[in-house]
């Protein structure tokens, strides 16, 4: 099974790139890491003095990823998957059955955590989306309206913030491993991406 890693900055297309990979490459399926938000005791009081925490990979629930990720490499049957509500700050889980899937042969693991899970990155398919700041701030302005009920005024704030934590975390990220950029409007960039995927 290989495994492809998608990563970016806040509304750079990581979401969009991972369904149109997941409908080019036969037998795969996505972990989305924004579902593993935590919504315990501690977050919600951290939540309260850091005003970006969910933009720091202590408001992830790391562990729980990794155990999804082992689940569909060992095969299981039953594999547990988190969703998280952004309105009420509320995270669930439910069991996937992959017994229809039992031929797996790819993984996606999106979102802007996707590149620090602990992983073996020198053996994923590693994946940055980039695109212009503007675009993705007006990106994210549309969809934190509609799906996260906040306001503008504050959707620009956490964006700026996420933004340059993101960029922060990266270098280590981009040095050591072998990433593919793309910008996912860019359709010839998108076809020579998958002749790479398939090919390696």
């Amino acid at each position: 099974m290989k495994i492809i890693i998608i990563t970016g900055a806040s509304g750079s297309g990581k979401t969009i790139l991972s369904k149109k990979l997941s409908k080019s490459l036969n037998n795969s399926i996505v972990i989305n890491t924004d579902s593993y938000y935590r919504d315990d005791f501690i977050i919600k009081v951290l939540s309260k003095f850091k005003y970006d925490i969910y933009d720091r990979i202590i408001s992830l629930k790391k562990h729980e990823i990794r155990k999804t990720i082992a689940s569909i490499k060992n095969k299981d049957i039953n594999s547990i998957f988190y969703n998280y509500d952004f309105k009420n700050k509320k995270s669930t889980q439910s069991k996937n059955n992959l017994i229809s899937r039992k031929n797996l042969s790819y993984l996606i693991i999106e979102g802007i955590f996707a590149h620090r899970l602990d992983l073996n990155y020198h053996k994923t398919i590693n994946i940055l989306c980039k695109e212009k700041k503007k675009i993705c701030l007006e990106r994210r302005v549309i969809r934190d309206q509609i799906e996260r009920g906040r306001k503008v005024e504050e959707i620009n704030t956490k964006f700026l913030r996420s933004w340059d934590l993101f960029f922060k975390n990266l270098t280590k990220y981009i040095k050591n491993n072998n990433v593919i950029t793309i910008n996912v409007c860019d359709q010839k960039l998108y076809k020579n991406l998958i002749i790479k995927i398939k090919g390696i």
